[in-house]
């Protein structure tokens, strides 16, 4: 089964796409890690100097990686398309490459849930681990310190509310329209993502295991 996750910032894709990709054993294939791996040294040396990939460039990693032997009985797809046009090209190769079987999970926050947890993400310097000051549940129990190891937490430099706002922005403009299309093609599946991560999951397991039972 080929999934793709649709979400606003802080929606939750990158922590649903790799529940989903661990429980069904299926990769998990995000296009800002394609780009960010790539051996080509003119990509890298856009990403360096944070200038804009061509989109051309975007479409031929993304093929190559789901022509994979891997991605054979499926794979999670998180963060693309976001665009219609996006969403042209990845048909075209799903046509291709005779993948053509795809769902759409959308999921669903309130822009302020997605705001709060945005400003409020702090994130581990050494572990990684992810808390937000702004919830009770997932705020660390020592101020600036992580409750795993111990070292500092740090905050992102564009974990702010005027670069949120801009990407909330552009979801809507740009995003929105993109789950439309796909509504008309019956293949959207939405989910509250403003629960929490578990609450999440299990729908989406729902979701999922309804579609395994048909086939």
């Amino acid at each position: 089964m080929n999934i793709t996750f649709i979400a606003p910032p802080a929606g939750g894709k990158g922590t649903q796409s790799a529940k989903v990709s661990k429980k069904y054993g299926i990769p998990h294939i995000s296009t800002g890690d394609l780009l960010r791996n790539t051996n080509d040294e003119g990509i890298k040396n856009l990403l360096k100097q944070g200038k804009f990939v061509n989109e051309d460039i975007v479409t031929k990693l993304l093929k190559e990686r789901l022509s994979q032997s891997d991605c054979d009985k499926g794979y999670v797809l998180d963060g693309y398309p976001r665009t219609l046009k996006q969403a042209q090209n990845y048909e075209a190769i799903l046509k291709e490459l005779g993948k053509e079987d795809i769902i759409i999970i959308v999921l669903d926050l309130d822009k302020e849930i997605a705001a709060k947890r945005v400003i409020g993400r702090e994130i581990c310097q050494n572990c990684g681990h992810v808390f937000n000051n702004l919830f009770e549940d997932t705020k660390s129990k020592k101020e600036n310190i992580c409750d795993n190891c111990g070292d500092g937490l740090t905050k992102r430099a564009d974990d702010t509310l005027e670069t949120f706002e801009k990407r909330y922005h552009t979801y809507q403009t740009k995003t929105e329209p993109l789950i439309k299309h796909y509504e008309a093609k019956g293949i959207v599946y939405h989910v509250n993502s403003g629960i929490n991560k578990d609450y999440t999951f299990r729908e989406i397991e729902k979701i999922i295991g309804g579609l395994y039972d048909k086939h």
